[in-house]
């Protein structure tokens, strides 16, 4: 009775480990999504990429090893808003625009943006510079016959162009409305705003990059002093990962509401946490 009870904890614990592996190694991508598997800060993989091998569905990643980044599948926008344009007439227009985009390089994404609002913050002073420089070269009466398309269209290539480098492909660009300004001093002060704004995106999208930089390069170094403390004292290495799965999972379980978990004591995963070696 007694060796049938210890086989009937065995099983159970093995399918509470088995559960616990599960958790903190599936992932589920949607048909929405995309995904970008990073391994010490180093894209290894994608899910559900356009043109891809593989679909949306359930994927596993290595626990404490690989992370996985969730991005848009879908058209996003880019606004552009009461921005000022001085047309080839000396007109001072005040321009409300948009352009679509979409992801389709995630590895790249990941690499130079870091995230789709990082690729926002990169692209729209980058679409402003652009719809300035076309629109300069026409008349405001221009912008009102079909010349108007021609110029969209220039500005939707040379904004794509820029976009590429971001893993990203512009899909459209338009106009919603191009008015006079209402009055000069307001005009002025529009445009004050608009330039901190612009100038202020620039800087966060820097500030953004180099963060990553600085992340990227971290994350290489702790993995080859990982790698030196595997090669040079195996236990402790194996002793360290140990502790760090421990925190990792008593924590997320704190930040559940299920502050305790019922092992066995002769369970294989609390071997470190006992001090056996």
């Amino acid at each position: 009775m007694t060796s049938t009870w210890q086989n009937y904890r065995l099983v159970i614990f093995a399918v509470l480990a088995a559960i616990i592996v599960f958790t903190l190694s599936a992932f589920v991508v949607s048909e929405e999504e995309q995904a970008v598997v990073i391994r010490t800060g180093n894209p290894v993989g994608t899910v559900n990429t356009p043109g891809g091998e593989t679909n949306a569905g359930l994927y596993f990643r290595l626990p404490f090893i690989e992370s996985v980044r969730l991005i848009e599948k879908r058209l996003l926008d880019l606004e552009m808003t009461d921005e000022e344009v001085l047309s080839n007439d000396q007109q001072r227009l005040l321009v409300n625009a948009y352009a679509r985009f979409r992801i389709v390089d995630p590895v790249r994404m990941v690499e130079r943006a870091g995230s789709t609002e990082g690729v926002r913050n990169a692209l729209t002073p980058i679409l402003n510079s652009v719809l300035r420089q076309e629109l300069g070269r026409r008349t405001f009466q221009a912008m009102l016959t079909a010349e108007r398309g021609s110029a969209l269209a220039n500005v939707r290539t040379n904004l794509d162009r820029q976009a590429a480098q971001y893993g990203a492909e512009v899909i459209d660009v338009q106009i919603m409305r191009t008015d006079l300004p209402d009055a000069p001093l307001q005009s002025a002060f529009r445009r004050m705003e608009s330039d901190r704004e612009r100038e202020a995106r620039t800087i966060r999208a820097q500030g953004s990059r180099d963060a990553r930089i600085i992340r990227a390069e971290a994350d290489a170094e702790a993995a080859n002093t990982y790698a030196e403390s595997f090669g040079k004292d195996a236990e402790f290495y194996d002793f360290y990962r140990a502790m760090q799965s421990y925190d990792s999972t008593f924590a997320s379980g704190e930040a559940t509401g299920e502050s305790s978990i019922i092992l066995s004591p002769d369970n294989e995963y609390l071997r470190q946490f006992r001090g056996r070696r």
